[in-house]
């Protein structure tokens, strides 16, 4: 598939914001942090999910029809997503409001929006699990990897905030981001493991409906690319595809733990922002290869193009 990368910063920006707030959550129930704290952190969560949202829409070829997405919620992932995102944005928004004005609802709200964000987790990662054709997709290791992304770099961003706010409270999230760190590492790697394996189920025989043991494709009929190479293939070799992956293994996971690991020893607020900044990167890589992993079986027939 051809990557698009108002998707990747929507999926990525949006996955940092609900493990923030949780991790947020997490450290109410415990009574560790401070209402000034938590307002902070939900300030930046609610900023993230802004700027996600902002940037799908670069994604839609007609913006203001957006709202319609939602109306086929009984059999759509995606609209399912599309009304989670905002209910999430809601509880989050209310439950900074009242940290701000100390209204005694947050326990209430707080709960809400966990329910939300695990919610939004799951119907995100669904629209591409659901999909049976695309194999790379259709598996579990699809919704825990969206799952534990998200928690890793949203504990991660806590872990930062920390840093530079409240130094009591790095060993608290810096534990989660370590954990849900490698958590996302191990399973991120037993995905690309399966997905080494995949066998294609269809051929190109079977593609273009010719039984015929030796097809040779010469031109695709084109003088050049069209709407299924464009969007169906991200066109890169397959020496860019290892490279990519090396990277977001080093970027989204390997740093991000030694530098946390450091920042915690040391309580550097400088090694914890450089911890999400180097995560962050690693998550957009990561993104990337996940859909220009995906092979489209139209590829099997749009092989040449003239």
């Amino acid at each position: 598939m051809n990557p698009a990368f108002s998707v990747i910063f929507l999926t990525t920006l949006i996955g940092a914001a609900q493990g923030l707030f949780l991790a947020l959550f997490g450290a109410q129930l415990a009574d560790l942090a401070t209402p000034a704290f938590l307002v902070t952190g939900g300030a930046v969560a609610l900023a993230l999910t802004v700027a996600g949202l902002v940037a799908s829409f670069f994604h839609l070829g007609r913006p203001e029809r957006a709202w319609r997405t939602a109306t086929m919620w009984r059999t759509s992932w995606l609209s399912r997503e599309v009304i989670a995102l905002p209910l999430f944005m809601g509880g989050l928004f209310l439950w900074t409001l009242d940290h701000v004005l100390g209204l005694g609802y947050t326990l209430v709200l707080g709960g809400f929006t966990a329910l939300a964000s695990v919610a939004l987790f799951v119907c995100t990662a669904m629209i591409y699990a659901c999909i049976k054709f695309l194999q790379e997709w259709a598996s579990p290791y699809t919704l825990v990897n969206y799952t534990l992304l998200g928690l890793a770099s949203g504990c991660t961003l806590a872990t930062a905030l920390a840093g530079l706010m409240a130094p009591e409270m790095i060993g608290f999230f810096g534990a989660a981001a370590l954990l849900f760190t490698a958590f996302g590492l191990v399973s991120r790697w037993l995905s690309l493991l399966r997905n080494a394996r995949l066998v294609p189920r269809s051929t190109l025989q079977s593609a273009i409906g010719i039984r015929h043991p030796k097809i040779t494709q010469r031109a695709q009929g084109f003088m050049g690319g069209s709407f299924n190479t464009r969007e169906f293939f991200h066109g890169k070799t397959p020496g860019v595809l290892r490279s990519v992956k090396w990277a977001f293994l080093l970027g989204a996971f390997v740093l991000p733990l030694a530098l946390v690991a450091l920042g915690i020893v040391s309580a550097s607020a400088g090694l914890l922002v450089l911890a999400f900044a180097v995560q962050y990167l690693g998550l957009l890589a990561e993104r990337w290869f996940f859909f220009a992993q995906a092979n489209h079986p139209q590829n099997l027939y749009y092989q040449t193009v003239s």
